[in-house]
């Protein structure tokens, strides 16, 4: 508990001082914002920064913080430091960074971000990327909420003659198609705050019993004893694991969305930094629990919960007993509907993200209802076509996770690219985006030829690793050396 209540103040001292110093770098100022010189009633709105940043926090959150720290968990400790490391250097620099960066543009989305700054050929092909990335948490995140629900209730007639789980994912999606068309202070802006303050219960609720039943878990200087129960390889396979907890591609997707709301740009390091920040603590206590629920002694808490050893490896069971054995049924429900409104609403923005993305490849504009309908009807029949694909193969969704968080950490890669060649291009401290740049380069490009492609041995790690570093260190010293000289 030591390594965790360490790791809970080194993330507060994080966005305290590092925040800061990142903001200061940036130099934020006192010029119009896109919510007031484009307001058009339906995706600019000026909206109050409490509720921007309520918004921001559950949008970015998912199933992130929750199920990847439970399944990073099994990797032990070390869990902690990437999940704080990450925050405070890579994922809330990365967030604010990437929405300031929107914001200067007009509320430009990520595509026409990463063009101005790697090139219309990178734009293109990161627009492909970012919308079949954005699909993928669409599909991603009406299952795992679908799953949850119907573990708590679902109607008999549905389950008989058209399968389990598919009255929620009925429900799921006609918000979903709601939510995405109406303008965003309509659904979002009015029920997404109470959503986040759900999820921030089961947190601090979570965090109070951690607390009181003080559980004697791994700690940083002791690491675990005996075996993992995971037989994957900490590099590179933690820092995919553990994305929206520590960094995620997907937050400079949804950034743009509130900083078409934003009045002013001093304003902005507690709605993208510090939203990223509290995330990082929401996947702290998870892990936590979850290192409870694996590795606590005299006996790991999956042996003391009923059906707890057969849900080693399914992270929404495991919050479900969690919660229930903890928090009671009042406690329980109250954090499962946490738990189930991170995902849900990450998924109708990511779906809303998509929408304007394609508008803008399109130039089309989104007053009119009818021109909202063009882009949503064929992005949801995609979607549901996945869902469907994903439902009828038994492995689709550990397929389709696996494949999300790798696409996932390679746009965050891009994205702190792009942000690079900005402060570069401006005079500014770029060692802030270059050091994590380098290092997501390695991680992505590592696990996908070892992991992914070829499955490598063990001794290949290191070499492609060093292999990646050097390539990304001689092709920035190359382009430096050129930007310079202009």
């Amino acid at each position: 508990m030591i390594s965790f209540l360490l790791s809970l103040l080194a993330l507060v001292i994080g966005y305290l001082l590092y925040g800061r110093f990142v903001e200061k770098v940036f130099g934020p100022d006192d010029r119009v914002t896109p919510a007031v010189a484009k307001a058009d009633g339906v995706d600019f709105i000026v909206l109050p920064s409490w509720k921007i940043f309520m918004i921001q926090f559950l949008n970015i959150a998912g199933t992130g913080p929750i199920f990847g720290a439970i399944m990073g968990a099994q990797f032990g400790p070390a869990a902690y430091l990437w999940i704080v490391l990450g925050c405070i250097f890579a994922g809330a620099t990365h967030d604010y960074l990437s929405g300031m960066l929107s914001i200067r543009h007009g509320g430009a989305n990520l595509p026409e971000i990463i063009g101005a700054y790697l090139g219309n050929a990178t734009k293109q092909v990161m627009l492909v990327f970012s919308v079949f990335l954005l699909i993928m948490v669409g599909a991603v995140f009406v299952f795992s909420p679908a799953k949850i629900l119907g573990g708590i209730w679902e109607p008999a007639f549905f389950t008989e003659n058209f399968g389990q789980y598919v009255f929620w994912i009925v429900i799921v999606f006609v918000y979903y198609l709601i939510a995405t068309m109406l303008p965003i202070d309509k659904i979002i802006g009015k029920i997404y705050p109470l959503f986040a303050f759900s999820l921030l219960f089961m947190a601090a609720a979570l965090l109070v019993m951690l607390l009181v039943k003080q559980p004697n878990i791994p700690e940083l200087w002791t690491g675990v004893s005996g075996e993992l129960l995971t037989s994957d390889r900490l590099f590179p396979c933690l820092f995919i694991t553990i994305a929206c907890g520590a960094i995620s591609g997907f937050h400079a997707t949804q950034t743009p969305l509130m900083a078409r709301c934003v009045k002013s740009e001093r304003m902005a390091r507690p709605m993208f930094y510090g939203a990223m920040i509290t995330e990082g603590v929401v996947a702290l206590i998870w892990a936590t629990v979850a290192m409870f629920f694996f590795y606590d002694t005299p006996q790991p808490g999956y042996t003391t919960i009923v059906g707890g050893e057969a849900a080693i490896n399914d992270a929404p069971s495991i919050v479900h007993m969690i919660c229930n054995d903890w928090l009671g049924v009042f406690g329980g429900i109250l954090a499962m509907l946490g738990v189930v409104a991170a995902p849900i609403t990450s998924g109708d923005t990511a779906l809303r993200s998509a929408r304007l993305i394609i508008a803008d490849f399109l130039k089309m504009e989104q007053r009119t209802i009818r021109h909202r309908l063009y882009v949503c009807i064929p992005l949801f029949a995609t979607t549901m076509g996945l869902l469907i694909w994903q439902m009828a193969d038994p492995g689709g969704f550990k397929i389709i996770w696996s494949w999300f968080g790798w696409s996932n950490q390679t746009l965050a890669v891009f994205t702190l690219w792009a942000i690079t060649v900005y402060l570069v291009r401006q005079h500014k401290n770029y060692f802030i985006t270059l050091i994590p740049a380098l290092f997501m380069t390695v991680v992505c490009s590592t696990f996908f030829f070892t992991e992914k492609v070829f499955k490598m041995e063990s001794q290949w790690t290191l070499i492609v690793a060093v292999v990646t570093l050097l390539m990304s260190l001689i092709w920035f010293c190359v382009w430096y050396r050129k930007e310079t000289k202009k």
